[in-house]
């Protein structure tokens, strides 16, 4: 029993050394999956929300989210994904837009009416696509895997077409909420993504300050219904805001560098 405890050991203390690494904000983070397997999660998750939930077919509409998801994706470095990336508009009253390894955006028709205009669209963006920069979906599927859903299970179920399934995996990608141990990383993940996003989105030529007032309607939306931060994964707005307003200034070197202001409206 000793020698089995022993062996455990040995094997944690090697995962933890040879799976280090650093976010784009220098925090340390734990990264135990592929690029290919985490592409092969976003990919099967996407194809089954395709097949699940209602696809937008206004023409208009559909542009318009692609011409600033194109804007946005052109600053992706190529180390996270070279390809070409796909977009889907769902026809959905949910305020709510999410990016997955492997190059896939889903943006919901309920998040126009809070994101008002190209440059608030272009912060939630560019924040769903800041986690993928980030690999936050990386990290939360080790986590889960050091806890109990193990490497096995997760190549069991990328091999099956399982993904879908797996609510555990699901939420790891960043599509669902799990309580207990991953609720620090949920707003550490979600203030991380905010930040490389408003980079990304002022060197995408789109107006950072618009992503406070979008938080700023996202609060008048919300209401007084929202959970207390210390009960939430995400952020409060007013948080939000603070975090933003004290990195405007830098944005604001990005935005005005930018050599071309998208007009996608």
């Amino acid at each position: 029993m000793l020698r089995t405890y022993n062996r455990l050991c040995i094997l944690t203390c090697l995962i933890l050394s040879t799976a280090c690494a650093k976010s784009p904000t220098g925090r340390n983070q734990l990264k135990l999956y592929s690029s290919s397997q985490l592409a092969g999660m976003g990919e099967q998750a996407f194809d089954s929300m395709k097949s699940e939930q209602n696809v937008s077919n206004k023409v208009v509409s559909n542009q318009y989210v692609q011409c600033i998801a194109d804007a946005i994706t052109q600053h992706v470095p190529n180390s996270v994904f070279a390809g070409e990336w796909e977009l889907v508009v769902f026809d959905e009253p949910q305020v709510n837009a999410f990016a997955l390894p492997g190059g896939k955006i889903g943006v919901y028709t309920g998040l126009m009416g809070v994101a008002t205009n190209q440059d608030q669209l272009a912060a939630v963006i560019g924040h769903e696509v800041g986690h993928v920069i980030a690999e936050h979906g990386n990290e939360r599927m080790s986590s889960s895997a050091l806890i109990g859903v193990g490497l096995e299970v997760t190549n069991q179920l990328l091999q099956t077409n399982k993904i879908a399934s797996s609510n555990v995996i699901m939420a790891g990608l960043g599509l669902g909420v799990q309580v207990g141990v991953q609720l620090p990383f949920g707003r550490t993940h979600e203030t991380e993504a905010d930040l490389i996003g408003l980079e990304l989105m002022a060197r995408a030529g789109f107006d950072p300050k618009e992503s406070i007032t979008l938080w700023e309607n996202m609060a008048k939306a919300s209401g007084d219904n929202r959970q207390p931060e210390l009960l939430s994964t995400h952020p409060l707005p007013t948080t939000r805001i603070s975090n933003l307003s004290n990195n405007m200034d830098n944005a604001m070197l990005f935005y005005n560098a930018a050599t071309t202001k998208p007009n996608c409206s």
